[in-house]
């Protein structure tokens, strides 16, 4: 019951919202206390503990198998990180920015002797060009507009993400 209560409360919200030209939605529900990227079925879930609040089919990186290691690889990363940074003005909508590289992954790569790489994210679409196909991000996670502006309004700063194979 509690979750066709929210799913009727989220549609009402995002009606409402539909209704302003704001891409910047507002959101009363239960808190997100954790993100799951689940990469092998393109899917990802926004967690209040263990009840499953939105889930989502993406997009990833050109080149989806495996843990990024390197900068330019194509790779989204794997394993736990956190969001820790929004973008208002992001090419892509939207953004909220994932804690990657963290300790470890700067390790892995200074020991190949290379950049670990930076700006991962879950985006938007992009607003210069329209990707053709699945898998055509640098190594983000993407969904769609629509899906960013909720996504945005509900994940704070400080939630842990899990990014799994």
């Amino acid at each position: 019951m509690k979750r066709r209560t929210f799913t009727i409360g989220a549609a009402a919200s995002l009606a409402v919202a539909g209704c302003s030209s704001s891409k910047f939605l507002s959101y009363r529900g239960p808190e997100v206390t954790s993100v799951v990227v689940n990469k092998g079925a393109r899917s990802m879930y926004l967690l209040h503990h263990t009840e499953i609040l939105e889930a989502y089919k993406v997009d990833l990186g050109f080149a989806p198998e495996g843990h990024k290691e390197v900068e330019g690889d194509g790779k989204t990363p794997e394993g736990p990180y956190l969001i820790n940074r929004r973008n208002p003005n992001s090419e892509f909508h939207l953004s909220l920015g994932i804690s990657y590289p963290n300790a470890q992954d700067v390790a892995r790569a200074r020991a190949m002797g290379k950049s670990p790489g930076g700006d991962i994210f879950i985006h938007g679409e992009p607003v210069a060009f329209r990707p053709k196909g699945a898998d055509w991000t640098a190594g983000c996670i993407a969904v769609k507009n629509r899906e960013i502006e909720l996504i945005y309004a509900m994940v704070r700063d400080g939630t842990p993400i899990t990014l799994r194979a």
